[in-house]
């Protein structure tokens, strides 16, 4: 089952193009036309009133988009300006230009100057098929855009992007020629960017979610070349969790039932609790157990029918706060931990929250001896990092930065603040595939990968008050409950991470953990996936 959008790269999307050219049903050409149509459409959604618009043509396909955007603008009322650069003759750009009726001026930085201040100015200056940065006049001509001499604050509103701002590498979300990290401060940043077909990894990715601005995701008829495969339908191996498009395509879950009726256990008659799973969460010594506590409540929030603590005898008093719902049980050493996780009933286990590096270590290898589904965090990857090996089947683990450094630093340096060589999420199925679990790389642009060969990102720079003591605790219960409840890792993942980014945005300013699993309630009331 399908959820969310797929996700493809640069090198996906040439050739849906280039199968739905191949099959004779559509051209270069008429695919351009609907593109630069569907640009000039966005563009009087969000400005209804006809007025000035420039606009910037580069010297390829993403530059015949915009010629075609021109002309849909001037023949609905529009004044338009077209500053542009020589497409190749005979090329779909070239046939796009020559259909353009009016002047085509340099496209400088002098040139854009010149005109009178418009309305609207549409980047179609470089797409997807930038590889290397802008040089000469071109990276003059951004630079102004981007506010160089104090003009970014004008530009920034009225600025539309075709495909990607000009810059942008659509598979790693890098701004050519810059490292990961901070936004340079010259970085064209736009309004609204409209892509076609489906969203790129660089669109949620690093700089991506700072440049792009709003995403438009326009559909100009690829999506049987998209989703057909040989005889059947092709698997989405990249899939958007947030933001969520509204795309066709025939993939996605369809009819009644699916995640809410499911979550809320509306499609159980009855049943014991142990129908929907236990859960025990294996918590650290006095003074320490509140992460532990926070991840075992949100298990028990999202469904899990019994959830247990698992701290050592001399912490079990801490341990007695609410909520009574929860278990207690004393796990001192390895053969104690054993023994609770020996029970014949479905049970899934987290450890790493509040737990300690040495009690996590001394305990890790009685988790791998009990081959349950298992949510390593926190300490419990430290511990990982200094004692690897083999882990169980349904693994997840919930790395932030820091802690993914300390389990992969050959991987972490590819994910520095240096040039980047690979795409985060070509990173992390290194990983996944490296260490035979999946893996959640929490923060903004959160990118979860398991070993089989998928990825799912979930990309919110509108949520910031998630980074808040105890936040990935709760991430941890939430997909420990959700595995307790029978889903396998790399689901289980995907949707913790939509219901923990979900209770985010329906709180708002001013949440700390607590909130979040208080949050769960009414966000699965809600739920339809």
């Amino acid at each position: 089952m399908m959820e969310g959008s797929e996700i493809v790269t640069v090198a996906q999307m040439r050739a849906i193009e280039s199968a739905a050219i191949g099959s004779g049903v559509t051209s270069g050409l008429n695919l351009m036309t609907r593109a630069g149509r569907a640009v000039a459409g966005q563009i009087r959604l969000r400005w209804p009133r006809p007025g000035r618009a420039v606009v910037l043509c580069g010297p390829g396909a993403n530059g015949g988009d915009g010629f075609v955007a021109a002309r849909a603008l001037s023949q609905a009322g529009w004044r338009v300006d077209v500053l542009g650069a020589a497409p190749r003759p005979g090329s779909d750009a070239a046939a796009a230009r020559a259909q353009w009726p009016g002047p085509v001026l340099p496209l400088t930085r002098a040139a854009l100057r010149a005109l009178p201040d418009a309305d609207v100015y549409v980047d179609a200056i470089f797409g997807t098929g930038l590889t290397r940065p802008p040089e000469g006049e071109i990276a003059a001509l951004l630079r102004h855009l981007g506010g160089e001499g104090g003009d970014g604050a004008f530009y920034r509103p009225r600025l539309v992007a075709v495909d990607a701002p000009s810059g942008l590498c659509l598979d790693s979300g890098v701004i050519l020629g810059s490292g990961r990290g901070a936004l340079p401060w010259h970085a064209l940043r736009v309004a609204m960017t409209v892509t076609f077909d489906s969203p790129k990894p660089g669109h949620l990715l690093e700089h991506g979610p700072l440049t792009c601005g709003q995403l438009v995701v326009a559909d100009i008829g690829l999506e049987p070349f998209r989703v057909q495969g040989g005889r059947g339908l092709r698997p989405a191996l990249m899939t958007a969790l947030w933001p969520r498009f509204e795309l066709a395509d025939r993939r996605r879950a369809q009819g009644p039932g699916g995640e809410g009726p499911w979550l809320r256990k509306q499609q159980s008659e009855g049943g014991h609790k142990y129908a929907h799973g236990a859960a025990l969460i294996v918590a650290g010594g006095a003074g320490s157990g509140g992460a532990a506590r926070l991840a075992a409540r949100a298990a028990l929030r999202v469904g899990a029918g019994l959830v247990t603590l698992a701290p050592p005898a001399a912490a079990m008093a801490e341990h007695g706060l609410p909520p009574d719902a929860l278990m207690r049980r004393a796990v001192d050493d390895a053969d104690a931990l054993a023994q609770l996780a020996s029970d014949r009933r479905g049970m899934a286990l987290c450890i790493g929250p509040g737990c300690g590096v040495t009690r996590a270590a001394a305990l890790l290898d009685a988790v791998r001896a009990a081959a349950r589904p298992t949510v390593l965090d926190a300490d419990a990857l430290t511990a990982l990092a200094k004692a690897p090996g083999a882990l169980p089947p349904d693994c997840v683990l919930t790395p932030h930065g820091g802690e993914f450094a300390r389990l992969f630093p050959d991987l972490a340096d590819q994910l520095s603040t240096d040039a980047p060589s690979r795409p985060k999420p070509t990173i992390l199925l290194e990983a996944a595939r490296r260490i035979g679990a999946v893996i959640v790389l929490k923060g903004p642009d959160t990118v979860i990968a398991d070993p089989q060969g998928q990825v799912a990102i979930h990309s919110d720079l509108y949520i910031p008050w998630l980074a808040t003591a105890g936040s990935g605790d709760v991430l941890a219960g939430i997909i420990t409950g959700l595995l307790a409840r029978g889903l396998p890792a790399f689901d289980a993942a995907c949707l913790g991470v939509r219901l923990h980014g979900a209770v985010a945005r329906r709180h708002g300013p001013g949440l700390i953990a607590d909130d979040l699993i208080d949050g769960l309630a009414p966000v699965i009331a809600e739920w339809d996936g």
